[in-house]
């Protein structure tokens, strides 16, 4: 059975509301797909990240061939369209990799409203945080060590997120 555009939103804004955890979610999605963006409105947005190093995870094989399997430390951009994104989440990790000595090893990204098997994938490794886009991970030898969700990001500036991000690239890169 597949829901209307308007149904689907309706119900993952309840998800994403209530903050329902990990499988739940990742089932819902599976039995309801949602319509991903088109790629001509999320190819600057994607290109944000990509021009400055960044890989791009497309496919759940590509996740799973990354994260876990990463040695040294690994930093996750789950990317989105929305404002936060734009404004302050990607302009962050940015700042943060101009003014830090200390950098990730390896930059990936996945881009939550396209490329939704592979996002969906990714989040399996950011448990026990529920799906938040965007949202910042960073993991040392495939384990999860440091995660900025979504209410981290809304309203706070870039350079607040910058700062967050330096301080977790001290401690663990």
């Amino acid at each position: 059975m597949e829901l209307s555009g308007v149904a689907n939103k309706t119900l993952l804004s309840l998800l994403y509301r209530y903050r329902i955890k990990g499988l739940l979610t990742f089932a819902f999605l599976k039995k309801y797909p949602i319509m991903p963006y088109p790629e001509q409105l999320c190819a600057p947005m994607r290109n944000d990240l990509t021009t400055v190093g960044f890989e791009e995870l497309k496919t759940p094989e590509d996740v799973d061939q990354s994260i876990p399997n990463s040695e040294g430390t690994l930093l996750l951009v789950v990317n989105s369209v929305c404002g936060c994104a734009a404004g302050t989440a990607r302009p962050g990790v940015k700042l943060s990799l101009q003014k830090s000595d200390k950098r990730p090893g390896k930059m990936v990204t996945v881009f939550a409203g396209q490329d939704l098997e592979a996002t969906n994938q990714a989040r399996k490794y950011t448990l026990p945080y529920p799906p938040s886009s965007p949202s910042i991970a960073l993991f040392k030898d495939g384990k999860l060590v440091h995660f900025v969700e979504r209410h981290h990001i809304e309203g706070r500036s870039a350079e607040m997120i910058a700062d967050n991000l330096i301080s977790a690239y001290e401690e663990y890169c």
